[in-house]
Parts: C-alpha cells; sequence; structure tokens
C-alpha cells in the first residue's frame, strides 16, 4: 500500500510563492494535492494500492498524520510512505529527504533520484555524506511513520524559474512521472 501525504493546508501559514511580475503565485497546498492526486490515479491505472493520507484540503496536524499513517500500516503489511513538498528558501532544484541513519527508504530514495535526473531540467541535490545521495533529516514523518519513508522537495518555489516549471502542465506531468518511477512495485 502507498500511502500518499499532500503536505500543508490552505490554512497553513506562508508556504506560497511570491507574486510573480503576472500576477501569478504557486500555493504549496494546492501544488502537492495536484501531483498527489494525479500520483494516486496513476499508480490505481498501474494497479498499485493506494492511499491519499490527507484527502481534506485544509491542513491536518503533523501527529493526527501519522496516526492516519500508522493505522494503515497496522492494516497493510506492506506500506511506503511518500510525502510530497515544494522547497522554498534559496535554491534550485529537486531533492528527496530520509530519516537519519542507514534505513529501508535510503535505497527507495535513490530510485527516485534516479527518475529525477533523467526526466527534470534542473539539478538533483544530493548528500553523499553517509554514502547514498539522499538527503537525512529528522522531519516528524520520517522520524515517526512505521514504514519507509521519503519526502520530496519538487523544486524551489521561491525562484521564479523553479515555480513557472511548478505552475506549467509539463512541470506537473514530470514531477508526477518522477514519482512514479519511484519502484513502486
Amino acid at each position: 500500500m502507498i500511502l500518499i501525504d499532500n503536505g500543508h493546508g490552505y490554512n497553513t501559514a506562508g508556504k506560497r510563492s511570491p507574486v510573480w511580475s503576472d500576477g501569478t503565485q504557486l500555493l504549496e497546498w494546492q501544488f502537492n494535492r495536484k501531483v498527489a492526486r494525479e500520483l494516486s490515479a496513476q499508480l490505481f491505472d498501474r494497479n498499485i494500492p493506494n492511499c491519499l493520507v490527507v484527502p481534506e484540503d485544509y491542513d491536518i496536524p503533523l501527529n493526527h498524520r501519522i496516526e492516519r499513517i500508522n493505522m494503515l500500516c497496522k492494516k497493510y503489511d506492506d506500506c511506503r510512505l511518500i510525502s510530497i513538498h515544494a522547497n522554498a528558501g534559496g535554491g534550485t532544484g529537486w531533492e528527496i529527504f530520509t530519516s537519519k541513519g542507514e534505513t529501508q527508504s535510503d535505497a527507495w530514495a535513490t530510485q527516485f533520484i534516479h527518475h529525477a535526473e533523467r526526466l527534470l531540467p534542473f539539478p538533483v541535490r544530493k548528500d553523499y555524506s553517509d554514502g547514498d545521495p539522499d538527503k537525512e533529516a529528522g522531519f516528524y514523518l520520517l522520524k515517526h511513520s512505521h514504514c519507509p519513508a521519503v519526502l520530496t522537495e519538487n523544486l524551489f518555489m521561491d525562484r521564479e524559474e523553479d515555480c513557472r516549471y511548478l505552475m506549467s502542465e509539463e512541470g506537473v506531468r514530470k514531477v508526477v512521472e518522477v514519482h512514479l518511477g519511484g519502484g513502486w512495485k
């Protein structure tokens, strides 16, 4: 069972791009849900069972999301979690995070990285300090889920070139393709 978490909700403060000169703006919660819903539909088309952890448009607190995730992990023998986000804070490119230490998620994250390098016209940000290319962080969902888990940061919404790509049909399609290539079978 693939558990798809679309980060943030309409009620999460910040989490949006600047308003660009043409008046457009990316709202992260909308982007994350668009990618998550399309990913879910395409996984179902491939007969891969999956579940949206947060079908609501508003933000669900992390501890409640983890309760949902871990209940599903008890219900199904083999679960994996993917949390979908758009990055900010100055930079460019795509990156993926796992929890700290050597985990089952590391090899899985490497599969996503290979697809991102092949599909996206932006750099893939890596960290080999622990011997593999994913980045490691103490993100709540990664630390507390009872299944292998990764968190993707899909380009930087505060950099205009990255953001315009995310707002395009091609950008959404390519981000979904990166997630489809994550070794779901």
